[in-house]
């Protein structure tokens, strides 16, 4: 998303004004076996609403049958009610409402209904519905709070309306509060059942310093570390520390990080005893922590994760722990931003990128993995955690450890050491996350693992047992289709495609995208759905007569697997199917995937609500392009395109499915041609001007020319152009904010072409004269790039509304009476209806970073536009606006626009239109579909878009 400056002229029609396997059969479950994945027949009816909390007054209407289907049902006995809690004070709130929405979309069921509750970062409880748990951030209502939810006047009164309201509840807030006792204290004073440890062992695990010295006490190694406390930390102390584990005082390498906290925030590295208490004291003064650990940094090693499930009886625990993950810090070589103190950070663990890949099972050797198996299930009973836990730790090489230790310590192997380091009791569950990567290899799918944590949290609460026991575990909603030369038929049953990848700088957003839509779409019974990745050039390029061939059909296409799908990055899934495939590597995880199964069915077999594993061990599947196509014709699929850029939104694609007649969603082949050239756009709507649809002028610049010419000449030249003091930069055909850059000085362009002259992956944060984030950049760099006006519009301020005031939390003076908009049309050609319009607003610096459009937790959207700053008549002259464009350039299916809008008026100045917009699961789309009347659920509005794909070609 893109702005610029309000004093200049910026357009010719338009001129800003200045003011403005064998264990399956273990089971005893009938099974039918759909290609990829073999699925248990017997699966609920996906719901398109869940029950609200009591006397919750909403905007969004729910049809009054449905309500009355869920009060009927509250009657009955054999209904699990589940009170889902997200939330709470700490900077994880925002990974907390993710985890939410995942939760909320894999257990529902005509069997189970949920309740949506939020704690605010003020620990004030409300009831909300489930379309705000769809939201981005927290911070995309909070400030709406007070008319769209049912307060509580204290926590005291929330914890007494859940225990009439629900049966049993799952808190899902990480962090403190929600991981440090807190929430699980206040359950226990109301007898309110709930999933996950207990108070009193939830305070122990939680507090690192603590559980270290428990560790250290059951005989466990730990890594040696000191505790400041306050900001009077004896020096001398510290330094003693120092020199004890053979550190240098003034340069001994450590980690520094809060003793209570979760997602690696406020993690950092210092060095020597000064900078150790600097940092320290840092993470006290901004109120992260009260206490913070100094450890040595190890190393050498490499880091791990591992999922614990207990599958006990009662108070009886028998704790499991699945496949674990290692996890892998990358450079990407000199055209990377370097860094020497890499650690497994905040970005790393939520926004896809390749400076990080996970390994499941570990590239460990055998001995290793099962003794990270066996200490974990050790730890978890030792510190009696209940139901499911994360565990994290490292394994240092024998040549990298030099920790002190004794022969009865656990964690000594043959290959190196052992040593586990942090306890998650409430793991993250975004879909993605560790706990489905490593359910799914040893056979849960999602909802599987999710019921199966439930059902057993309810087996401590007798009056819950009748409940789960008819009710019975419901493992997956999904069918697949194993794409293979003769696609078998299955009678009603609809084949769908998802394609996602492919070799653009947006292909890690993609692979979001059709993950969410795959996930999604297993909803409904009549479908059959494919999960498929496009590769990347470099690995399907082919050689004819000695030279290599670039025949766009010889790209390769992998049919996946349920586990495969599970990972942060493209080239983290095609490491996998190459993996998947290399023999050895193959019988590895096969042997232990067996193992992990045999150890959970010896607990599972005394609880009849399990009804057994639902996802086969499977191999993905290689086609080429063509092969692919031809295999969509045959089996009569639907394609669901989610590749965002390249021959997935310039009409490639869809002319190749034109050609053999296969219905695919959104716009066709030219109208994607022409969106995806943004001068192309332009010249197509200039016409619009008279009707309220302005265009902005663009400078398209070489960038062999950018290179070779004098950068101040180039300034010069492109500001006098476009009669601007600043500009916008963009590559032409790219998109998800890769290389897009505010530039203010000719010494601004002469870094950003530096970037381009050397290849980099990211401009780190901060390397322009405005103040911004880091700018991923494309790879390979772009051949033509747009040079526009920047344009500036009033800020918008959002902050957190604390007990004593009475504001909205949201601040816009409105000085331009323009602000930018991004939002969504659906429908038929020639009659596209627009959504109501999502406010973007920017946390940091004055373009839209990749993790504020995409990834969850991060970035705001106000959904529709707080008439505080639109008016109703506006925003009605806006949607007509975009209708209009959307009609004029033969859109159809979806699509997303992206926009300046002046908020009196309803003038629309047009950015960009993205024919395969962002499907990820904070999307706006989503958050616009749930404005609509009836609202969409995300499962609806996905099958409302391949509905639309085979009216087309009907």
């Amino acid at each position: 998303m893109i702005m610029a400056s309000s004093s200049s002229s910026i357009a010719s029609n338009f001129t800003l004004p200045r003011n403005n396997d064998a264990i399956l059969k273990q089971c005893g479950s009938s099974t039918a076996v759909f290609g990829s994945v073999r699925v248990l027949n017997h699966k609920p009816r996906r719901r398109s609403c869940v029950t609200y909390a009591s006397s919750i007054q909403l905007q969004q209407q729910v049809e009054p049958s449905l309500i009355g289907d869920v009060d009927k049902q509250k009657d009955d006995g054999r209904v699990l009610k589940v009170g889902l809690i997200c939330g709470g004070p700490s900077a994880e709130r925002g990974i907390s409402l993710n985890s939410a929405r995942s939760v909320l979309d894999h257990i529902q069921g005509d069997d189970l209904l949920v309740s949506c509750y939020y704690i605010d970062c003020n620990l004030n409880a409300f009831a909300i519905s489930t379309a705000q748990v769809y939201s981005n951030t927290p911070a995309d209502f909070d400030f709406k709070l007070d008319s769209l939810a049912q307060s509580f006047q204290t926590l005291d009164d929330l914890a007494e309306h859940l225990a009439k309201a629900v049966d049993i509840v799952f808190p899902v807030i990480h962090g403190q509060f929600g991981e440090d006792g807190t929430i699980q204290e206040l359950l226990e004073k109301y007898s309110v059942p709930f999933v996950g440890t207990g108070s009193n062992e939830c305070r122990e695990a939680f507090d690192k310093y603590k559980a270290s010295l428990e560790l250290r006490k059951h005989g466990f190694i730990t890594v040696p570390s000191f505790l400041v406390q306050g900001h009077e930390t004896n020096q001398s102390e510290l330094s003693e520390w120092f020199k004890r584990h053979r550190l240098d005082p003034d340069s001994g390498k450590v980690v520094v990080k809060p003793t209570r906290g979760g997602s690696s925030i406020g993690v950092g590295v210092a060095y020597g005893v000064a900078d150790s208490l600097i940092k320290a004291n840092e993470l006290i003064s901004k109120g992260i922590d009260n206490k913070v650990l100094i450890e040595m940094f190890l190393e050498g090693g490499s880091e791990f994760t591992a999922i614990v499930l207990d599958v006990g009886s009662g108070t009886h625990r028998r704790p499991v722990v699945l496949l674990p993950t290692e996890v892998e810090l990358q450079s990407r070589g000199a055209n990377d931003v370097q860094e020497n103190d890499a650690i497994f950070n905040y970005r790393r663990k939520y926004l896809p990128t390749q400076q990080v890949a996970y390994h499941t099972p570990p590239r460990f050797s055998l001995d290793v993995i099962e003794n990270i198996r066996k200490g974990a299930s050790l730890l978890f009973q030792q510190l009696c955690l209940q139901d499911f836990a994360r565990i994290d730790g490292w394994f240092l090489p024998n040549s990298a450890c030099n920790l002190p230790s004794s022969e009865s310590e656990f964690g000594r192997t043959e290959s190196g050491t052992i040593i586990f380091t942090d306890i998650n009791l409430i793991s993250g569950m975004e879909q993605t996350s560790f706990l489905f990567q490593q359910a799914s290899k040893v056979g849960f799918s999602h909802t599987n693992i999710l019921r199966s944590i439930i059902h057993h949290a309810c087996l401590r609460f007798p009056n819950l047992a009748s409940i789960i026991n008819k009710s019975g575990q419901v493992p997956s909603k999904s069918k697949y289709s194993k794409l293979n030369r003769s696609v078998p038929h299955h009678e009603g049953a609809r084949k769908v495609f998802v394609i996602f990848g492919g070799d653009t700088s947006e292909r890690q957003v993609s692979l979001m995208s059709g993950t969410n839509v795959w996930l999604n779409l297993q909803a409904f019974h009549d479908l059959e759905v494919t999960p498929c990745l496009l590769s990347t050039t470099s690995e399907y390029e082919s050689t004819v007569d000695g030279k290599k061939a670039d025949n766009v059909m010889n790209r390769t296409v992998w049919s996946l697997p349920y586990s495969l799908v599970l990972r942060h990055t493209t080239e983290e899934v095609l490491a996998a199917c190459i993996e998947a495939i290399e023999p050895d590597r193959a019988a590895m995880t096969s042997n232990l995937r067996e193992k992990v199964m045999n150890d959970l069915m010896e607990g599972f077999k005394d609880h009849s609500w399990f009804s057994g594993f639902d996802i086969a061990d499977e191999l993905p599947i290689r086609f080429s392009l063509k092969q692919w196509i031809k295999l969509a014709k045959k089996a009569e699929a639907t394609v669901f395109i989610a590749v965002h850029g390249g021959i997935g939104e310039d009409g490639t694609l869809q002319s190749l499915l034109d050609a053999e007649g296969i219905p695919y969603t959104g716009p066709g082949a030219m109208a994607s041609k022409i969106c995806m050239d943004k001068v192309a756009t332009s010249a197509a709507l200039k016409n619009l001007a008279n009707s309220g649809v302005l265009t902005i002028n663009k400078d398209v610049r070489k960038k062999d020319d950018l290179l070779s010419k004098p950068i101040n000449e180039i300034w010069h030249d492109i500001t006098q152009k476009l009669r601007c003091e600043t500009l916008c930069v963009k590559p032409a055909r790219d998109g998800c904010s890769t290389g897009v850059a505010r530039l203010c000085s000719s010494s601004d362009l002469a870094v950003y072409v530096k970037a381009l002259e050397e290849c980099l992956l990211r401009i780190p944060p901060n390397s322009l004269s405005k103040a911004h984030g880091m700018i991923e950049m494309p790879n390979p760099p772009p051949e033509l790039l747009i040079f526009e006006p920047f344009i500036e519009t009033d800020e918008i301020i959002m902050t957190s509304k604390f007990k004593n005031e009475t504001s909205d939390g949201l601040t816009w003076k409105g000085l331009s009476r323009w602000v930018e908009i991004t939002v969504g049309v659906v429908g038929k050609r020639g009659s596209m209806h627009s959504l109501s319009p999502s406010v973007t607003v920017k946390e940091t610096g004055d373009i839209l970073s990749l993790e504020e459009k995409f990834q969850g937790g991060t970035g705001i959207n106000l959904t529709p536009p707080p008439l505080s700053i639109m008016s109703a008549n506006a925003l009605e002259r806006c949607k007509k606006h975009i209708e209009l464009i959307a009609n004029t350039l033969q859109l159809e299916g979806f699509s997303r626009i992206d926009a300046f809008v002046n908020v009196d008026s309803g003038e629309v100045l047009i950015i960009e239109v993205n024919t395969v917009p962002g499907m990820t699961p904070s999307t706006v789309l989503i958050h616009q579909a749930l404005a609509e009347q009836p609202p969409l659920y995300p499962h609806q509005f996905f099958r409302k878009l391949l509905d639309l794909a085979s009216e087309r070609s009907m």
